[in-house]
């Protein structure tokens, strides 16, 4: 990405003056984690990634590749997230039953992903358009001494947090994504029974969506903003999101976080406000300081009085790069809906060091405008594998 400058800017129009802005970022509840404003990219693939294709038009997604196709593929509009443990054992036990797991697991979902696979319901209708990964807990790493990056760790706990423990963690990680919710059911079946003949048990399901949007487009969140707009080239991406030269590099960190919102609340505020909290418009995505949806926003810009274009407390603001050495996370979040009372976002990020997530993550507990509309229920970290090659087995770097 291009570096940005901070040159200061006149306000825009619609940054409208006389706003309660302590009214903002007063009081209590959870934060979000620079999960706005994000989108995909076919990291890996050489071309933008943008709204999820029309369902009719779709290719199937490749399986084999140096890369898992469920962080380098464009996003597909629906998501299955199945975290599983293993059962207790002596390490060398517990290794050769993650080795038949990944075995099976790669089995079922290169073949769900190629169209091949045996079960009839994955046969003859429309491409499933699969795209999958695989990633491994901390704690089963740490257990049976796995090769995986030092950095991978457990996040701290982060105030306001009010996480469920059923709801989050695991030993191992697999996200479905496809073009409907029918082909993730059938290969969750499937992925479920290799994981039971390897003695694991499942430990918490969470399914996502996107909605319909044009090609192109960006697509929206349950505020009603555009949840897409920017995420690191292929360039800035090995830097950040990729692991270093090695056994590492083509896999990377997931931070995964279920974070409740209050869209009822939040869609009381005016419009303006809202813009303010988050340092778009709600119009077109369009930063505070741009003139379009792409536009970096420059958190440095000022009004003639002195106070920041885009306010000291907008997410926007707290979850830049800017604040962070350049640093840059993949952002592939989805909506879920679980009841009137339980809906929000799936923040799914990639990156090299989870410490990134916990940096900005501290930022937005201490003055993040949204922390009123907002509370963070469960919590994952996987080191997602390297994608594997024709005849492979995933997790072949895992025992060195």
């Amino acid at each position: 990405m291009h570096p940005e400058t901070g040159k200061a800017q006149e306000r825009p129009r619609s940054a409208v003056r006389g706003v309660d802005r302590r009214a903002l970022i007063a009081g209590g509840g959870a934060v979000l984690a620079a999960g706005f404003g994000a989108g995909a990219v076919a990291l890996g693939r050489g071309r933008p990634a943008s709204a999820p294709p029309p369902v009719d038009s779709a290719p199937a997604v490749p399986f084999h590749g140096d890369r898992q196709a469920g962080v380098t593929a464009p996003q597909q509009p629906a998501t299955l997230l199945l975290a599983y443990d293993l059962a207790p054992a002596a390490t060398s036990d517990g290794r050769s039953a993650l080795r038949s797991l990944l075995g099976e697991l790669t089995r079922v979902l290169a073949e769900a992903a190629g169209g091949t696979s045996a079960d009839h319901r994955l046969q003859g209708g429309e491409p499933a358009r699969l795209s999958s990964l695989v990633g491994v807990g901390p704690g089963l790493a740490a257990r049976l001494g796995l090769n995986v990056p030092p950095e991978l760790a457990e996040l701290p706990e982060f105030p306001g947090d009010r996480l469920d423990p059923a709801r989050g963690g695991g030993d191992l990680l697999v996200q479905l994504c496809a073009a409907d919710r029918w082909p993730l059911t059938v290969v969750a079946e499937l992925a479920g029974a290799a994981a039971r003949s390897a003695g694991a048990s499942v430990r918490w399901t969470q399914s996502g969506f996107l909605p319909r949007t044009p090609s192109g487009s960006t697509p929206r969140n349950l505020f009603g903003y555009k949840d897409g707009t920017a995420n690191p080239d292929e360039e800035a991406a090995r830097q950040w999101v990729w692991g270093p030269p090695g056994p590492h590099e083509h896999g990377t960190v997931l931070v995964y976080r279920r974070i409740r919102m209050d869209t009822g609340a939040f869609a009381a505020l005016p419009e303006d406000q809202r813009d303010l909290a988050m340092g778009r418009r709600i119009t077109d995505g369009t930063p505070l300081t741009g003139t379009a949806e792409h536009d970096d926003p420059d958190i440095y810009a000022k009004n003639p009085d002195g106070s920041y274009v885009i306010p000291a407390g907008a997410h926007v603001r707290l979850s830049s790069p800017r604040l962070d050495g350049g640093a840059r996370m993949l952002r592939r979040g989805y909506s879920y809906d679980d009841g009137p009372d339980d809906r929000g976002l799936l923040f799914c990020a990639f990156m090299r060091d989870p410490a990134r997530f916990t940096r900005v993550q501290n930022r937005l507990v201490a003055k993040d405008a949204l922390n009123p509309f907002l509370r963070h229920t469960a919590s994952a970290v996987v080191y997602v594998l390297p994608g594997v090659g024709e005849g492979g087995v995933l997790g072949e770097g895992l025992w060195g």
